[in-house]
């Protein structure tokens, strides 16, 4: 069964409403899941629990308010959907952290199994390098 925008954009309310819980439960433990570029949270992560700890902890170490990731388009087809999202945070820094982010996402029914994270590789090495961790 094909993937929903509705379904797309149900799943991501977890991560626009500051409930990451919810949408890494529709994440599989074995996720492929690559972040593009050359940055602090650039690589390969085979695993759900792998990926939170070399990205989303680090961002929770350095934006009090998490990501707070917002959608602001989608493209479905069949079982897979290109999510661009947009990043409305600050740091302890206070410097604005509004990066954009374009997700290719696999879905196996309603979990994702594969991602392909592009984003702006100078601004989260900005905000590594204001806010070590």
């Amino acid at each position: 069964m094909a993937i929903t925008p509705d379904d797309v954009r149900e799943i991501f309310k977890g991560l626009e409403s500051g409930d990451g819980r919810a949408f890494f439960e529709h994440v599989a433990d074995g996720v492929d899941w690559t972040v593009m570029g050359t940055h602090p949270l650039a690589g390969h992560y085979r695993s759900k629990r792998a990926f939170q700890e070399a990205t989303f902890s680090k961002l929770g170490k350095v934006l009090p308010n998490g990501a707070q990731l917002r959608v602001t388009n989608l493209i479905v087809a069949a079982n897979v959907a290109v999510v661009e999202l947009v990043s409305d945070a600050t740091a302890l820094s206070g410097m604005r952290f509004d990066n954009h982010y374009c997700w290719v996402v696999r879905f196996e029914g309603d979990c994702i199994t594969e991602v392909r994270a592009y984003l702006d590789s100078a601004m989260v090495a900005e905000l590594f390098r204001q806010n070590p961790v």
